[in-house]
């Protein structure tokens, strides 16, 4: 990883709008970071790069929405996704760098397809509240695809939406459980070596980006429509998951 210009080109607007979503759009897009990042690096590099910054995010929007949550919904998705960062881990070991290219542009895509789904009411949320044996296989869901690329926010958001929660709890609920969850997850980064030097040099620049990604989220809060936000998500996700996934199969 080398700290340069080009780097900085792709790491500052990456981070920024990590933080814009973790600020004011439910952390559901944050993890749009990543394959952005792993244009230019390799997938542990860029996974290992933006958990510190998520955690300084997190930090951030806790205080922002000090016990606005549902602790008891937050928590069952917390508990539910242990053993998915255990599989995460295990298969991290075993598995090709190239695997993990792929699925965090599957994972990408599938993103913006579960979106799309939802949208076009293909999918709608549950006409009654999931059970705590629900919220616990979404919660491992959300632990698995958080570790591969910190894209859990579609399987939160499956038990969430059950609940009915006003968009404030909703949010300082995804806000507390990806907190939990991106701390659970740095005993393993560092375990399987996703972790390096180089990768926490760079988090100590980017940290102001960070800060001023989650401020610039709550502003957007009240200011700028969802829809927008959204919409520039999903073509952003639709083209780095589609070159990520052609890099892979093309090799």
């Amino acid at each position: 990883m080398t700290l340069d210009l080009n780097f900085y080109l792709f790491a500052v607007p990456a981070v920024i709008f990590a933080g814009m979503s973790k600020g004011g759009f439910g952390s559901a897009a944050a993890f749009a970071a990543t394959p952005f990042l792993a244009l230019i690096l390799t997938p542990g590099q860029a996974v290992g790069l933006m958990l510190p910054l998520l955690m300084v995010m997190d930090v951030t929007a806790v205080k922002l929405f000090w016990r606005k949550w549902d602790l008891r919904v937050a928590g069952v998705l917390i508990l539910g996704a242990i053993p998915g960062i255990v599989i995460g881990t295990l298969l991290y070991g075993v598995a090709d760098p190239a695997v993990f290219k792929l699925l965090i542009g599957i994972v990408a895509i599938g993103f913006v397809l579960w979106q799309l789904a939802k949208a076009r009411r293909w999918i709608t949320p549950p006409k009654r509240e999931l059970g705590t044996g629900a919220g616990l296989f979404w919660g491992g869901v959300t632990g698995l695809t958080s570790f591969i690329s910190h894209a859990g926010g579609p399987p939160a958001a499956v038990y969430m939406l059950s609940k009915r929660m006003d968009k404030t709890t909703y949010q300082a609920s995804s806000v507390l459980t990806f907190w939990a969850v991106n701390l659970m997850k740095v005993v393993p980064y560092a375990f399987v070596g996703i972790f390096s030097k180089e990768t926490l040099i760079a988090d100590l620049t980017l940290i102001p980006a960070a800060v001023l990604g989650v401020l610039l989220g709550v502003w957007m809060y009240h200011k700028v429509p969802e829809k927008l936000f959204f919409g520039l998500a999903y073509v952003f996700l639709v083209i780095t998951g589609s070159k990520l996934i052609w890099e892979v199969l093309a090799a």
